[in-house]
């Protein structure tokens, strides 16, 4: 399986997401999507799970839950907009560490990328692609494509689409 995560578009997809995500079997979207045409568009492309975020409004919340939680190619993954950072997570995100082992946890409003390995609740691979719309903190927008084969991830890759406003 080879994946694209994206987040915070705020309403903003490049077109440029499309030659990056081609190859890849899934769209993986974390968040504050903005609008519903971005996911629509998403979504009409490729096999697309995603998640509301914070400023996602009643039609995208009814589409889109605020948690996904699924296997894809041997690795746990879930999917949520506000995770916090290994190891200060939010409370409802230790809580189901505690309960729950999982490989992948994608989230996004930070608009920061970060892959981190959270050594506090080994295999977690804490995955933050950062933020691919013009709105928000971050100067240049990313996303990230990975491959997923027999529980193993493979060929990450941090794509920048370019600064922020242009």
């Amino acid at each position: 399986m080879k994946i694209g995560i994206i987040s915070d578009t705020h309403g903003y997809l490049d077109p440029q997401v499309f030659q990056y995500f081609e190859p890849c079997d899934e769209i993986w979207h974390a968040g504050d999507i903005g609008d519903i045409d971005v996911v629509e568009d998403l979504a009409a492309f490729k096999p697309l799970r995603a998640v509301h975020g914070n400023i996602d409004g009643p039609e995208i919340r009814r589409h889109y839950p605020q948690d996904q939680l699924f296997d894809c190619d041997g690795l746990r993954v879930w999917i949520t907009h506000i995770a916090g950072l290994p190891p200060r997570y939010t409370p409802a995100i230790l809580t189901r560490l505690r309960q729950t082992s999982f490989d992948l946890l994608v989230c996004g409003h930070s608009h920061i990328l970060r892959v981190l390995r959270d050594k506090q609740h080994p295999p977690l691979l804490y995955i933050n692609p950062g933020a691919a719309g013009q709105h928000g903190i971050h100067h240049v927008r990313t996303i990230l494509r990975l491959g997923i084969e027999g529980g193993q991830l493979s060929n990450m890759e941090a794509i920048e689409l370019g600064l922020r406003g242009r």
